[in-house]
């Protein structure tokens, strides 16, 4: 009944003997298990402080040589387009995230008051070309009249000779010599007024240095012209270079356009960056051309290697609209940001969209660039 009996204990199996001396046998000790497990004790007397070792000298080693940031956004050039002309918007040829190409059309403006300026620099053009025939004709004008006006002058000193010699013989009176005297001084007037008139008419006829060869009435009216036709062909509006079509939500038909107001932008998708602000702690060993490496939070597992493009010329507070002012005494010191240009060295499988966000880490200790 012993196994029924809570006091009585069995006798651990690594403590019991056979002694087999009372049948004459010799005696035979059980081998312990516990001398199995000796060699743990070393293992973790000796293994465990030279693994902690071990990782904390790779954490001296290696704690200066990488600075890395999550304060870091994707960019990529934006375009923003508006109308050289005002008018009123009559077609617009693209949609929200379309993609294009450089030269495709993006909207239209309304071109008829622009022809109707092309139609009227045309009608100047003609009314100065008018005018030139009628400088001209009046220049031919003024030859003849300055030949009459010569006759008269010789005409009017004949007859003041004659007169003279009469009066000297006195077979005239002094009214008819001085008339004839008279005559001689307005036929003089009349060419000096004649040669007056032709030398305006060749004024007018002129060409200045600016323009040798043309008219300056008629070189206006063209430049009205040019100037109207530059402004027709500005009624259609094409796209500046490839890329995304973004907030074309403005460009609606019947909308009034002004002339320099952002109508959309076009997001250029040939050239990415990143954008990423490391304390200014971080920028002792940095340098332009240092190895990176940038992840993005939309992209899990990409991994894109470039280089340092740039190093900011100033804190992130110090182009602000309003930079942090600390005249007072009660501030407190607060660690600036400073932008530096990631250069993306690898076409990335997917597609890096402007503002995305990413972590970069820069090799202040390897050259790649």
């Amino acid at each position: 009944m012993a196994d029924a009996d809570p006091k009585i204990e069995k006798a651990p199996a690594e403590a019991i003997t056979i002694d087999s001396t009372a049948h004459g046998t010799p005696v035979q000790d059980i081998v312990e298990p516990k001398a199995k497990r000796n060699w743990l004790r070393p293992l973790m007397l000796f293994g465990v402080p030279l693994l902690i070792l071990g990782v904390v000298g790779f954490f001296w080693l290696t704690s200066g040589r990488f600075a890395s940031t999550d304060n870091a956004y994707v960019q990529q050039d934006k375009v923003s387009v508006s109308a050289e002309v005002a008018g009123r918007i009559v077609k617009v040829a693209v949609r929200e995230n379309q993609r294009v190409k450089k030269g495709d059309l993006l909207f239209e403006i309304d071109s008829a008051p622009y022809r109707i300026a092309v139609a009227q620099a045309d009608a100047a053009i003609a009314n100065a070309q008018v005018e030139l025939q009628t400088l001209r004709t009046s220049y031919a004008g003024t030859g003849a009249d300055i030949g009459a006006a010569r006759d008269r002058i010789a005409q009017a000193q004949e007859d003041y000779a004659r007169q003279a010699a009469l009066m000297k013989r006195g077979f005239t009176t002094r009214v008819n010599f001085q008339a004839a005297e008279h005559s001689v001084q307005q036929a003089r007037a009349a060419l000096q007024s004649a040669e007056a008139d032709a030398a305006e008419a060749r004024s007018k006829l002129a060409t200045g240095g600016a323009v040798p060869g043309e008219n300056p009435q008629i070189a206006a009216a063209r430049v009205q012209r040019e100037q109207a036709l530059l402004n027709l062909s500005r009624t259609r509006v094409y796209a500046p270079a490839d890329g995304v079509v973004s907030q074309a939500d403005r460009l609606q038909v019947g909308q009034q356009m002004m002339t320099g107001l952002p109508a959309v932008t076009i997001v250029t998708s040939d050239l990415s960056w990143v954008e990423a602000n490391f304390k200014e702690t971080d920028l002792n060993k940095m340098r332009v051309g240092q190895c990176a490496e940038v992840s993005f939070d939309a992209y899990p597992g990409l991994r894109l290697k470039g280089h340092v493009g740039s190093i900011g010329a100033g804190t992130g507070s110090e182009f602000s609209v309003l930079p942090a002012q600390n005249a007072n005494g009660n501030w407190v010191k607060v660690t600036q940001r400073v932008p530096v240009r990631i250069l993306i060295d690898e076409k990335s499988p997917r597609a890096l969209i402007a503002g995305l966000s990413s972590d970069v880490e820069v090799d202040l200790q390897n050259q790649c660039k």
